[in-house]
């Protein structure tokens, strides 16, 4: 899983996001379409095709029982119905979920199950190289028949990206996790909020203000670390400074080693931006005002750093993920602490209305795909419509009615109790319960549902995620579902080549920032494009070029 799946992943504890309600299309092409009728011409009008067409299945009208496997190393399903939401489904709904484990070793476990022809129910994996393996092998059931008897996945994941869905005949086979419609994402800065106060609550809209407040913090507080990026995975907080050095600029060309020049995709190492952020992060780290073992410090490592107040400031895909506990874990020492999130700042002459910190995709994550081992394949798909729609998400995310909600108002939304306010930590430990289930989450729909009451209560009362969110995190994300969908699988010609530029890329990074000077930052990357060309760089230009415009046209609806 990529590095900014994995960081949305991690935060879903904290928060759930973004989604779509726009009218979808189908095909409908099933056999039993009136339409399909044999002699439809001369066929008299009557009440037998309506009667000869099956009703949809209702949920929790009989047992539905099924086998569930997530395709990643790191995943393990907990038993279904041992938390209080999916108790409640399996008993009222009467879905049972049996689960079927990777044991550490997804690749090794799917393609035993292909295999040995024993393929799961249900399979919940990333978009792209495996899905289109199990549909180009015939083992896939298409949604087409059934998107219009059953109204959810229409109505909430929308035209747009059920046609970015489909596969290249033309029929839908995903499922999506986390598809959106509006900006979601928690990328961005995050400050010491007592640091910030006791240097007199400084201008930062520049590179030039952030730097000067950086050599503030180093001057007045020598044992703190000035700013502390968070590089775990992939060099993300390196990521967000690059939206500050050209309006429009977005971390999606960075993760995706391509940089759009009209309509094809250029070298990342040329880039005049991406050179310019490098050399930038790189005077950050000469005069030590970037941890200097920002390279080495393990994800729980920059978490334990925002705990206990020791950097000034924060960056990363998600640094709400820590802010908040820090937040609570500094004020208990003292209540003026704390953390604050700032407006992303730029190099002069940048519109900061435009900068950009983060992405998102209307896909969202990954994807559930039923595949056709499954006994009663529209049944499972009506309890997948179930899970993404209102009554689904309000009974997952929130817990069964009756405890931290009670009733919905007209969209569907739920009235949040007292208790949802008072009883933080049960109702924390309840969602969290239940992330390992988020299979089909609707974040346009949770995310609504969460800011109506949000912004009922006063802001000191509003939680801390949910008031930076509002004001900077989502405001500052970018659409990047044109980028989706554009890594080659490993075993080509072009993965290969993939897997040579990625090499190049990690250690040429790592050079320009330990370089001593900013003459030598572009002589770092000059070398990484020379190497990248020779292992055959342009080639995986091309091929992702050619996927994005296909992207493109898909977005279109063409």
């Amino acid at each position: 899983m990529n590095r900014w799946k994995r960081s949305w992943f991690l935060a879903l504890s904290l928060v759930m996001v973004g989604t779509l309600a726009l009218a979808g299309c189908s095909s409908n092409k099933g056999t039993n379409s009136p339409t399909n009728a044999p002699n439809a011409e001369t066929a008299a009008p009557t009440d037998k095709a309506a009667e000869e067409k099956p009703a949809a299945f209702e949920l929790g009208s009989e047992q539905l029982s099924f086998t569930f496997y997530g395709h990643y190393d790191w995943y393990t399903m907990p038993p279904w119905g041992g938390d209080e939401s999916t108790k409640w489904i399996k008993e009222n709904k009467k879905v049972d979920i049996t689960a079927v484990q990777s044991g550490g070793n997804a690749a090794q476990k799917l393609n035993t199950m292909i295999a040995g022809k024993n393929l799961p129910d249900v399979i919940w994996l990333d978009r792209g190289a495996d899905v289109e393996r199990l549909r180009a092998a015939d083992m896939l059931v298409p949604f087409d028949d059934y998107l219009d008897k059953y109204p959810n996945f229409k109505k909430w994941v929308g035209e747009e990206a059920i046609n970015m869905l489909r596969s290249s005949d033309g029929k839908i086979y995903q499922f999506p996790n986390w598809y959106t419609s509006q900006p979601i994402g928690n990328s961005g800065y995050l400050v010491n909020k007592k640091i910030y106060e006791s240097l007199g609550s400084p201008e930062i809209k520049t590179t030039d203000d952030f730097y000067n407040f950086l050599k503030q913090v180093k001057e007045k507080y020598p044992k703190v670390t000035p700013f502390n990026p968070d590089l775990a995975v992939d060099g993300q907080g390196l990521d967000v400074l690059y939206g500050g050095f050209a309006d429009g600029s977005t971390p999606a060309y960075i993760a995706n080693r391509a940089v759009p020049q009209g309509d094809k995709l250029t070298s990342i190492f040329t880039d005049p931006v991406f050179r310019e952020a490098s050399q930038y992060a790189s005077k950050l780290f000469r005069e030590k005002l970037i941890s200097q073992d920002a390279f080495t410090q393990t994800k729980d490592q920059v978490k334990e750093a925002a705990y206990n107040g020791t950097a000034a400031v924060f960056a990363g895909a998600s640094p709400t993920e820590y802010g908040a506990v820090g937040d609570s874990e500094l004020k208990k020492k003292d209540p003026n602490d704390g953390y604050i999130m700032i407006w992303p700042f730029g190099k002069p002459g940048v519109d900061t209305s435009k900068i950009l910190t983060g992405t998102y995709t209307q896909l969202g994550w990954n994807v559930s795909v039923i595949t056709k081992a499954a006994k009663d394949p529209e049944k499972i798909f009506a309890f997948l419509d179930y899970l993404t729609g209102p009554e689904g998400t309000r009974t997952l995310f929130w817990g069964p009615e009756g405890i931290y909600w009670q009733g919905q108002d007209e969209d569907g939304s739920p009235k949040f109790t007292e208790a949802y306010d008072t009883d933080v930590e049960g109702r924390t430990k309840m969602m969290d319960a239940t992330v390992n289930f988020q299979w089909n989450g609707n974040s346009v729909f949770i995310d609504t549902s969460k800011m109506k009451h949000e912004l009922t209560l006063p802001v000191e009362k509003q939680s801390w995620e949910a008031r930076w969110q509002n004001s900077i995190t989502w405001k500052t994300q970018h659409n990047a579902t044109e980028f989706i969908n554009m890594a080659p699988a490993p075993d080509t010609e072009e993965g290969i080549i993939s897997t040579s530029v990625e090499e190049i890329f990690d250690e040429a990074r790592a050079k320009a920032i330990y370089a001593k000077s900013d003459e030598e930052v572009l002589a770092v990357l000059d070398k990484a494009e020379k190497d990248a060309m020779a292992v055959g760089y342009q080639k995986l230009l091309d091929y992702k070029t050619a996927k994005w415009q296909e992207n493109l046209k898909s977005i279109k609806g063409n």
